[in-house]
């Protein structure tokens, strides 16, 4: 067949059973963009969440709970210098975002250190009231009357944390506060001679021997005997169905997620009130141990040799005793729950960490001292001798994104405060504290007055007990 005759029938084909030219060559150019922009929206969507849609609201990620509820009903006994602000923090976003109510101080603490009382927290109606839902802030425990403010079916828990590092966090902390502390210039200094230093008729002295076995509502002076360690561990354990253990954070959040029946979202956190010290200071992976690192050097102050160290555990008698007891129940927990399975969702916790510290937080998590804060509402409280580490949001964050990472590194003393006004919206709020930067030195709150690391204040001027 001659070629001109054949083309002719080709586009007598095109145009007569399939269409005319123009139409397929506009169909080529519609497809072309169709592709490309779907190529470009995958790359796109890889790196910036759609708006108005924030990662926070994707389903759980973690594995399955079964048929369990969530337990609503939780009293968490915040000791001091555990990791516990972090703690607080998730039962501050898990509340907050399903408008659970909360036994809040009238203050900052429950009465600390005074043993707990139930008129100290604020709109108590009395035994039986049943008006909350969350309890956490520090108090000096007291059973009977938690009880009088707490559902009976509520989760009791608390953390542990080894005495040592404890009393290493403590001196930095109240090094101003507690006279024992402030007496000797070193930690060392104090560990190889305490009852140089301690007098136990000086108001908070408390800070500077068996913080744990204190804030559990013990005699924290009392003659250590093994008979006395194993009824304090019997009588822990009939309230308190879980004791966390700070230096496993991470396992203890995956514990923690399985016995509240919570998604794994509710159990990822960002370290909170974590001082500043040096990389050789973490402790294995974990990711309260390592947001504090920076390459800035310890003071020379802080500084043990193991002997030191166990001088410190020898003076702590009490609270080693508690926390061995209580490490040694953390890993038949891990034990009965399994090893690779704690293993597997560990990674998946921590997975999810890093996933959402590069979402929300500037250099990808990496904690900033808090002068460098340019938002001075999430300026963490600053307390003590070594300074306190906060985080900075992205920028260009979507509401929702924004409004969900900022629960995750709001500092405790601005979340409560927050809380305090939603709930008793008719009342006016205590007065916020001044930003860190206002005060003459750290440690410092207005008018001079010495405050807690929570922002509480704390006399200062040692006064003798009657």
């Amino acid at each position: 067949m001659p070629f001109r005759r054949r083309a002719r029938m080709v586009r007598w084909m095109v145009c007569t059973r399939w269409g005319p030219l123009w139409l397929w060559k506009a169909l080529v150019v519609c497809v072309t963009f169709a592709f490309a922009g779907q190529l470009l929206g995958v790359i796109f969507n890889k790196s910036v969440p759609s708006a108005g849609l924030s990662i926070l609201s994707a389903p759980d990620q973690g594995p399955s709970l079964g048929s369990c509820q969530p337990h609503t009903h939780i009293m968490f006994l915040k000791t001091h210098k555990t990791a516990s602000s972090t703690v607080l923090n998730m039962l501050y976003r898990f509340g907050e975002e399903r408008g659970l109510r909360f036994a809040l101080p009238l203050g900052y603490q429950l009465g600390y250190p005074l043993p707990f009382n139930a008129h100290r927290v604020k709109g108590y109606k009395g035994p039986g009231a049943s008006d909350f839902h969350i309890m956490g802030n520090h108090m000096r425990f007291n059973r009977a009357e938690v009880e009088k403010v707490m559902p009976s079916d509520t989760f009791y828990f608390s953390i542990v944390r080894d005495p040592v590092a404890l009393a290493e966090s403590s001196f930095a902390y109240y090094k101003e506060v507690a006279p024992a502390f402030r007496k000797a210039k070193t930690l060392g200094e104090f560990a190889d001679n305490p009852r140089k230093f301690y007098d136990p008729r000086l108001r908070n002295n408390h800070y500077a021997r068996n913080l744990l076995w204190f804030d559990f509502g013990m005699d924290h002076n009392a003659n250590f005997s093994v008979p006395l360690a194993r009824y304090a561990e019997k009588v822990i354990k009939q309230v308190f169905k879980l004791i966390l253990v700070s230096e496993y954070f991470d396992q203890s959040m995956i514990l923690l997620r399985h016995a509240l029946c919570w998604p794994l979202d509710a159990v990822v956190s960002f370290s909170l009130n974590a001082r500043q010290q040096k990389p050789d200071q973490s402790s294995g992976s974990s990711w309260v141990a390592k947001a504090a690192t920076t390459q800035a050097k310890t003071p020379s102050n802080f500084a043990l040799t193991d002997e030191q160290r166990e001088k410190l555990r020898d003076w702590n008698a009490l609270d080693w005793a508690l926390y061995q007891a209580f490490n040694r129940t953390f890993w038949e927990k891990i034990q009965e729950f399994g090893t690779t399975r704690m293993d597997h969702e560990v990674a998946l916790l921590r997975m999810r960490r890093e996933e959402l510290a590069r979402l929300c937080l500037r250099d990808g998590g990496k904690p900033v001292e808090g002068q460098r804060i340019r938002d001075k509402t999430i300026r963490p409280f600053q307390s003590g001798v070594v300074k306190i580490l906060g985080y900075e949001l992205q920028p260009h964050l979507d509401n929702a994104t924004r409004t969900a990472c900022l629960r995750m590194i709001r500092p405790e003393i601005q979340y409560k405060d927050l809380l305090d006004v939603k709930q008793f919206p008719r009342v006016t709020a205590p007065a916020q504290p001044a930003p860190p930067d206002s005060r003459a030195r750290a440690g410092q709150g207005e008018g001079g007055g010495v405050r807690d690391g929570d922002g509480s204040h704390l006399k200062q001027e040692p006064v003798k007990l009657r």
